[in-house]
């Protein structure tokens, strides 16, 4: 099904975030009363009655020239309102109209689109007498509403897919969902607009200018990936603003939403202690990982291999994750990290048979069988696949409690080497057998309930 797109603008601190997350009935937006903390086009689907429809979230404009990044929002709503169908400008009825509405309604009108007037802040029937004030903007369409109490948002949205004229895109439910992560200021906003070739996400040498997910699509050789670009993480220590905190809040809902994330590493630092935790965290999370080491072409006198061994050496379970090197102003390696991000993704979604693993067990047990602890040896009697994305698996065994990190270390060695994964966090767990005897050809081994988790849970950041 077809989706058209409403791009919801207007001037600072009117409500729009609020307007934009109750009408996806998510919180996906920023909301704060500090004007200005919209600065990119945010993007969501929503549902009116079984007719989807696509909502852009604008920064807010203001005249105000000397205002950081107001040239840059602007080309950010003008992007919104040129793939827009429908506009919506919203307007704050406590304070009336103001010369940047005025200004901000001239300039929609000229667009030459169906505009529709969202009168905000209409809480009661006593503030319904603010909204004909409005009429002297020109806009014919016009709804009194209250994004934070949810009044009148059926009729808003009624009244403005009324006013389609049929321009729609394409869904993109297929796509790769791909997040993009780093430290702030490392070129992922760069890397994003480089590989879109437009201007899709403000680029600023001032770190932190990137506080919302940002959404886009992209085709390479015929996938479709959904990009993430998030806002750069910082220690808690350094998040002295609210909305730091809810930006952080959002890149953790991103990997959540992630199959794949391009980590983004200055290659000037290297891996910072604040990275190594995050990798850490995207392990454990279970998602696809590959490293793109960004401003290669700003290093001299060091090799690519010594800078790959070094990362290797600060976090060894990262010896799975394709490195790259490249650069986000130039573009070298841009368009050939998603080669590796489609690689990572199928690695993630790959399933080995039962027999293959039991192949593979019985050759290991061979080659180094597990040791003798207090005059009992650990017997690992099968080996199953239980899920992908990511791939996680279980080996059946008669003492759980023997299994020791170096055996765990020498199966998941022998394990990489023999399937690869490359990219790819994998989960291996025990459990405890009921009953030792041989396992007649194609009987099922009888369970005792799984027992904690915690012990027998191991992997490759783990050992």
């Amino acid at each position: 099904m077809k989706k058209p797109k409403i791009a919801i603008v207007g001037r600072p601190n009117v409500g729009k975030s609020s307007l934009f997350n109750r009408i996806v009935k998510k919180r996906i937006a920023i909301v704060d009363e500090m004007e200005g903390v919209t600065r990119d086009r945010l993007y969501a689907e929503g549902d009116f009655f079984g007719q989807p429809f696509l909502v852009i979230d604008t920064g807010g404009i203001d005249c105000d020239e000397e205002i950081p990044f107001w040239r840059e929002v602007k080309g950010q709503v003008d992007l919104a309102l040129d793939e827009a169908d429908i506009l919506m400008m919203v307007v704050d009825s406590r304070v009336g109209i103001t010369a940047p509405d005025k200004e901000i309604a001239r300039y929609l009108h000229s667009k030459k689109k169906p505009l529709l007037l969202a009168v905000n802040k209409i809480d009661n029937q006593n503030d319904e007498a603010m909204i004909h004030e409005f009429h002297q903007l020109g806009i014919e369409t016009m709804v009194g509403v209250s994004a934070a109490q949810g009044s009148y948002i059926a009729e808003l949205l009624e009244r403005a897919l009324e006013l389609s004229e049929g321009r729609e895109i394409e869904e993109e439910d297929d796509a790769i969902s791909v997040a993009i992560l780093g430290r702030p200021n490392v070129g992922k906003s760069t890397f994003l607009n480089t590989l879109l070739n437009e201007e899709r996400s403000i680029v600023s040498p001032i770190a932190g200018t990137t506080r919302d997910i940002i959404d886009g699509y992209v085709e390479i050789e015929g996938t479709r990936y959904r990009l993430l670009d998030t806002a750069g993480l910082r220690r808690k220590s350094k998040e002295p603003e609210v909305v730091d905190k809810f930006s952080r809040i959002r890149t953790e809902r991103a990997l959540k939403r992630a199959d794949v994330v391009i980590f983004m590493i200055d290659a000037r630092e290297g891996v910072t202690s604040q990275e190594k935790k995050l990798l850490t965290e995207i392990e454990k999370m279970g998602k696809g990982c590959l490293l793109f080491f960004n401003k290669w072409d700003l290093v001299k006198g060091f090799r690519m291999e010594h800078c790959a061994q070094r990362a290797r050496d600060i976090l060894p379970f990262l010896n799975h994750c394709p490195m790259l090197f490249g650069s986000s102003l130039t573009g070298r390696g841009v368009e050939e990290a998603f080669t590796s991000v489609n690689k990572v993704y199928q690695e993630l979604t790959r399933r080995v048979t039962t027999g293959q693993l039991n192949k593979f067990l019985e050759r290991s047990l061979q080659i180094n069988p597990p040791p003798m602890i207090n005059g009992k040896r650990l017997r690992i009697y099968y080996m199953t696949q239980v899920t992908v994305h990511p791939p996680r698996f279980v080996l059946f065994v008669n003492y759980p409690d023997r299994m020791t990190r170096t055996y765990q270390k020498y199966l998941i060695n022998q394990f990489r080497a023999h399937y690869g994964f490359k990219g790819v966090p994998l989960s291996f767990s025990l459990r405890k057998k009921k009953s030792t005897r041989k396992l007649g050809e194609g009987a099922s081994p009888q369970l005792d309930p799984i027992q904690s988790i915690g012990e027998l849970v191991f992997s490759d950041s783990l050992v």
